[in-house]
């Protein structure tokens, strides 16, 4: 797994014209910390399957969904903590997602830029196939939905840490980020929130893991 290390600093987090939940833009310290480059691949989570032998993810093996570069999807939050911590990783706070998927370019629509690509996607694209942000990251947005560690709660934003903020510490939903290619429209802007309750296993829900510096 190639992993990009992360310097501790501050970025702006949220979006001002977004959904409700996404307001308001506020000024949040992160400490420095390790991401995966990708979300975690079919390929990878092979390597999970055969060395703990527990049963494969919806839609794994389906046509359309085998590739070895294309994300694993079909994964609950408790499995995508599973496999993070085989790997010797964890799941990133929604801070430590968006202040790596940013790229440093805190005022840009998309983690690479203002353009919105062209063309839709039927099926998980393989990754490293959408523009990288300036820190080399891809897939960031139309291709899945990543899991993260934190409770969801839309009034989150209002009352946030300035450092290091991990969410509610409880709630009915956990939080995801990224556009995802069963959407209509894959391409969601960097500040983008989603949740999904964390039992539940869709065709556009996987992982992207991180570590401590």
């Amino acid at each position: 797994m190639d992993w990009i290390r992360i310097a501790a600093g501050e970025f702006d987090m949220g979006w001002d014209a977004g959904h409700p939940g996404e307001r308001p833009r506020h000024r949040v310290w992160v400490d420095a910390f390790r991401i995966a480059r990708t979300p975690v691949t079919n390929a990878e989570f092979a390597e999970y399957l055969a060395a703990t032998g527990v049963p494969p993810p919806r839609f794994w093996g389906r046509p359309g969904f085998s590739s070895p570069r294309q994300p694993v999807v079909g994964l609950s939050w408790d499995e995508a903590v599973a496999v993070a911590a085989w790997f010797g990783a964890r799941l990133p706070t929604e801070a430590e997602w968006e202040r790596a998927a940013r790229g440093g370019l805190e005022a840009a629509r998309y983690p690479w830029g203002e353009a919105r690509p062209d063309g839709l996607f039927d099926r998980p694209p393989e990754v490293g196939g959408t523009p990288p942000n300036p820190w080399g990251l891809t897939d960031l947005s139309g291709v899945c939905h990543e899991w993260c560690a934190d409770w969801f709660d839309p009034a989150y934003y209002a009352g946030s840490p300035r450092r290091n903020p991990a969410g509610p510490p409880s709630g009915a939903r956990r939080v995801s980020r990224g556009g995802a290619w069963r959407h209509a429209d894959p391409w969601s802007p960097v500040a983008h929130r989603s949740s999904l309750p964390p039992h539940l296993r869709y065709s556009d829900y996987g992982a992207r893991l991180a570590r401590e510096a």
